[in-house]
């Protein structure tokens, strides 16, 4: 077998499976409260459907751009799967920007200790959570992707756009791989 073909094949098999994950490492346990007043603990949410922890600021320009993308994969997967939108490190109404956006995730506002115990520093941050509360997928484990530099900079809304359908395909492949 030429050597060609086996770099190929293990080249291939790479980049077929979901962003990589340190090891099966435990998500750290929380509650919050909803914008709807419902509290919601992350260990009773695990157990009845692959979870998505979405970090995120409704200035954040990365975080607009995955939202569609989110919420087709919301509509896909059905009750499969629930999106915790924890919102952290804003200075806006996070409830009226989803609402008026029409997304369909479960807001949970004031969520920057729960970034803190995940490490999230920035935004956005995903993370998705089997059902034994392991973690399974960090956005912040794919390699960075940026479009090519035009002239002068390149603005944070362009690679926002470049870098969300990217980010949908890789968080769906983590999704497939647990479901």
């Amino acid at each position: 077998m030429p050597l060609n073909f086996i770099a190929a094949a293990v080249l291939a098999l790479f980049v077929a499976l979901p962003a990589p994950v340190q090891g099966a490492e435990t998500a750290p346990d929380w509650t919050l409260v909803s914008s709807e007043g419902q509290t919601v603990r992350l260990s009773d949410e695990v157990i009845q459907q692959t979870t998505v922890l979405f970090f995120w600021a409704s200035w954040c320009p990365y975080c607009k751009a995955l939202m569609p993308h989110l919420q087709s994969m919301r509509l896909e997967y059905g009750e499969d799967i629930k999106i915790l939108a924890i919102n952290f490190r804003d200075d806006g109404d996070p409830v009226a920007f989803i609402e008026s956006a029409g997304y369909d995730f479960t807001v949970l506002p004031g969520g920057d200790e729960v970034a803190a115990a995940y490490g999230i520093k920035g935004t956005p941050g995903l993370i998705i959570v089997d059902s034994k509360q392991q973690i399974q997928f960090d956005l912040r484990a794919l390699p960075r992707q940026d479009p090519l530099p035009a002239e002068g900079s390149v603005s944070h809304k362009r690679k926002a756009g470049y870098r969300a359908p990217y980010w949908a395909a890789e968080i769906r492949k983590g999704i497939d791989s647990i479901n």
